[in-house]
């Protein structure tokens, strides 16, 4: 089966796969992996013989990403797996993400970088709670793609009502939380038919790797706001460049280009852009993605937290409306004190108590000021000692994020959002 859709050259997506504890992610994963000839002779051998140390006839495509002692010896997975694999028309970066409930926060640390995701749904169960909160999740972080591959199907022996079901189920739970592109497909990764291979006569659609090879990229850079959180002001002070000073940082949406004018946020002082140092050298250009060292016409008084942009400004702010996924096993306190880290940029906080819990089970919000659990998601009010710059997170993922951090042990307490206009899950 072919489609329509044409890939001029191979370009690289950045992919997270969820699901319940047992839906098959990472014997998906290990498929993929497999059927791409993405592994190599010894770690294959070495697969086999875990698999036969475990009792397995066959060989365990699930071991191939669950590396850890402790999720081998589960039978889960606990962390999140990278993994990187490659087709002649696409470059993947792959995530693996935990399924039982206790680990959704590394769902949430995989799918925040995400340009596409695959959420595993068991034919047998249908939907569930978690599969639930990982649509919502998924919703959140503004997961442009998002694929329900409905697996297992072999156990069902590819029973074409089943899986119309359960695709009902899933586009009625994929319009509740606001995912706006879905693809539902029907797998079985054990036998990897329709992940590869073609799947049965029934089903019109293409497998599910070739839906993954053709999956729209991410937006045009040029259409973009420019941003650039500055990292470092690099002044070498050496005898060859005494002289040079240059604000260092990755790019991380839209592109400049040397003589344009940048402003830098909060501070507001503007300059224009004389040279423009990547790592291979003076360039005309930067775009998303890029670590460049930018040299202005003005010396400005501007360093690590500032962030630049070009003719979109960016919000500045002392207070942000956000919405936390709590990550810590204590509970927040009133009025907790933390540090937020936006960008470039850590300033010292105060937590409100939040006003709504997001509720996995019927998918909506509850109004509520008891404190967040772990994995809870709730909508928070957060005051800043010092203003920073932010993009509601709706329009710009890249500078509409934060993490909340405890002062004292430096651990992650919370991811957050900010802005109020989040797609249905806000409302």
């Amino acid at each position: 089966m072919t489609t329509e859709t044409t890939i001029t050259e191979r370009d690289q997506l950045r992919l997270v796969i969820a699901g319940s504890v047992d839906d098959g992610k990472s014997t998906l994963v290990g498929r993929l992996l497999h059927d791409t000839k993405s592994i190599l002779a010894d770690q294959f051998e070495a697969t086999l013989h875990a698999s036969q140390g475990r009792g397995a006839t066959e060989f365990d495509f699930a071991l191939l990403t669950d590396g850890l002692r402790a999720e081998r010896e589960q039978g889960i997975t606990i962390d999140v797996a990278y993994r990187y694999f490659a087709t002649p028309r696409r470059n993947f970066v792959l995530a693996d993400t935990p399924g039982h409930v206790q680990y959704t926060r590394n769902t949430v640390t995989g799918a925040s970088t995400a340009e596409a995701a695959v959420v595993l749904v068991d034919v047998r169960n249908g939907v569930s709670a978690q599969t639930r909160r990982h649509a919502a999740v998924l919703s959140l972080l503004r997961v442009p793609q998002v694929v329900f591959a409905i697996n297992k199907m072999d156990a069902v022996d590819w029973s074409e009502e089943r899986f119309a079901v359960v695709a009902d189920d899933v586009r009625a739970v994929a319009e509740r939380v606001g995912l706006e592109t879905t693809h539902i497909i029907p797998i079985s990764a054990l036998t990897g038919e329709n992940v590869a291979s073609p799947g049965p006569d029934w089903y019109a659609g293409l497998p599910l790797l070739e839906v993954l090879e053709t999956l729209p990229a991410r937006a045009n850079a040029d259409s973009e706001p420019f941003r650039l959180p500055v990292q470092l002001v690099i002044r070498p002070r050496t005898t060859e460049h005494p002289d040079y000073r240059g604000l260092a940082g990755r790019v991380a949406s839209g592109t400049v280009r040397v003589g344009e004018t940048v402003t830098a946020f909060p501070s507001g002082r503007n300059s224009t852009i004389v040279g423009i140092d990547g790592v291979r050298g003076e360039q005309e250009a930067a775009t998303t993605g890029e670590s460049v060292t930018i040299r202005l016409a003005d010396e400005l008084d501007v360093g690590r937290g500032e962030v630049l942009t070009t003719a979109q400004p960016i919000r500045t702010t002392r207070e942000l409306d956000s919405v936390l996924t709590w990550l810590d096993e204590r509970p927040p306190t009133p009025r907790q004190r933390v540090l937020v880290k936006v960008g470039t940029r850590t300033t010292r906080a105060l937590l409100a108590a939040p006003h709504a819990v997001w509720h996995v089970d019927d998918l909506q919000w509850q109004d509520s000021t008891d404190p967040l659990q772990l994995n809870d998601i709730g909508r928070i009010r957060i005051q800043l000692a010092e203003p920073v710059a932010v993009d509601d997170y709706a329009q710009q993922r890249a500078t509409g994020a934060f993490v909340v951090i405890d002062p004292d042990t430096g651990a992650t307490l919370a991811a957050g959002l900010t802005g109020s206009e989040l797609g249905a899950l806000a409302r």
